[in-house]
């Protein structure tokens, strides 16, 4: 529908306006915005008591309803609009608390305030995983970029080369980010990955620690101990761990007795453990 502007042509008088109509007001950037500039002065002058807490009481009821507003800002995020405007209204007692009425409108200092409190609580309390604080302004950034590239109907989902060029970041920090976008909320281990019959959870799909391994790292950690060893102990630990030889004939082999051998491989045994478990031997001194 189009709105026709009546025009004026030259010769006819102007219409006059009613001077009984109300005068025209000057609009409030928001209706939310009280003038409470003689309470902050109050407050200001005021000690510690009941006087004082009543003053700072009627500020945060006059105030209340623009930290409702910011915290509608950041509904269908995955928290309760209730709580959100519990957490904004921790942040505008804090700013109410920490404002000095000489500095300027209070509007400007509780606004920035409030909003910092209310993203405060989505960093530090909404994360499922916990994530370093540079890759949580990554994912922002990313979100935001994601968002501003698909707002055309049809647009194609952006690549990671598109989101680089996009927000300023390399391509390695907007994987970073993307990969934090699925940390804010966690999968369960009994969540059914199949939707058929046959269903199964997360938890059937992961790994079980491995014996193996401990074997493995065992042997690793023995192998510089070993080689240290003087060659006759390594044959007599070879031979009776490798060729599963008898003490009896280790040391007919060796021809030595048999209590020899068996003191021999104690004393082999453990120097190979204290040297993997990083602890070198004592050695007795001896006096003549």
């Amino acid at each position: 529908m189009l709105i026709e502007t009546p025009t004026i042509r030259p010769g006819t008088p102007e219409p006059v306006q009613d001077s009984t109509a109300p005068a025209a007001t000057p609009r409030r950037r928001h209706d939310d915005a009280p003038d409470t500039a003689e309470l902050f002065t109050r407050l200001s002058a005021l000690e510690d008591g009941p006087e004082r807490d009543a003053v700072r009481d009627a500020l945060v009821t006059a105030w209340l309803p623009m930290a409702h507003r910011i915290a509608g800002r950041f509904r269908d995020r995955g928290e309760s609009i209730e709580d959100l405007r519990q957490v904004a209204a921790l942040g505008l007692v804090k700013a109410i608390d920490r404002f000095d009425p000489e500095r300027g409108a209070f509007e400007s200092y509780a606004v920035p305030t409030i909003t910092g409190e209310v993203k405060r609580h989505f960093r530090d309390r909404m994360w499922a995983l916990r994530v370093p604080r540079r890759v949580q302004e990554l994912r922002n950034k990313v979100r935001v970029a994601r968002r501003e590239l698909t707002q055309s109907p049809g647009s194609p989902e952006p690549s990671v080369a598109a989101l680089a060029a996009h927000t300023g970041l390399t391509e390695d920090e907007v994987s970073a980010g993307m990969e934090a976008l699925e940390s804010f909320s966690t999968l369960s281990l009994d969540a059914e990955l199949s939707a058929g019959d046959d269903g199964y959870s997360l938890a059937d799909v992961l790994g079980a620690a491995d014996a193996s391994y401990d074997t493995v790292i065992d042997r690793e950690s023995a192998k510089e101990g070993l080689r240290r060893l003087p060659e006759r102990e390594r044959a007599i630990l070879y031979m009776r761990f490798f060729e599963d030889m008898t003490q009896s004939r280790i040391a007919d082999r060796l021809g030595i007795s048999q209590m020899h051998v068996s003191r021999l491989i104690s004393r082999s045994c453990a120097r190979v453990r204290d040297e993997a478990m990083g602890q070198r031997p004592v050695r007795r001194r001896t006096t003549v």
